[in-house]
């Protein structure tokens, strides 16, 4: 496409792509994706009991069933309904009864709600149940 000047000439256009722009664009993307990433990445509010001993574990590779204060029962950060959690579990476990579940509730659940999801573990064969707690931490005098 050709384009006619101010004096009458005419003018090839331009075969270079202006990159300033996009690159704007994008700076401005990366920063609102930066922004909004702690913001998505928001669990469960679970208030763990204080233990003196504390076992770590890695919950991206692992299976978390959790209890937040209002008693709500989650797995893997989804809401689920106690009579689908150990189908569910099956299902994403395959035969492999042995592999760890860890258990996370807020200090404030009533024990019976804790001991009921843990039969319910039991029940559909899940034998390594692990419940998470966080430390302690003592101060110490000198």
């Amino acid at each position: 496409m050709a384009f006619t000047g101010t004096d009458g000439r005419t003018n090839t256009s331009m075969s270079e792509i202006n990159v300033t722009p996009m690159v704007d664009v994008m700076l401005v993307l990366l920063i609102i994706f930066m922004v909004t990433a702690p913001i998505i990445q928001t669990g469960i509010e679970v208030n763990l009991p204080k233990t003196r001993f504390v076992k770590n574990y890695n919950a991206s590779q692992q299976f978390v069933v959790s209890l937040d204060k209002k008693s709500t029962l989650y797995f893997m950060s989804n809401p689920i309904n106690i009579n689908e959690l150990g189908a569910t579990l099956k299902n994403r476990l395959g035969t492999d009864r042995s592999q760890p579940v860890y258990l996370q509730a807020d200090g404030e659940v009533k024990f019976a709600t804790v001991v009921r999801v843990m039969d319910v573990l039991r029940e559909h064969g899940f034998t390594n149940i692990q419940i998470l707690t966080r430390p302690i931490l003592e101060k110490r005098g000198k």
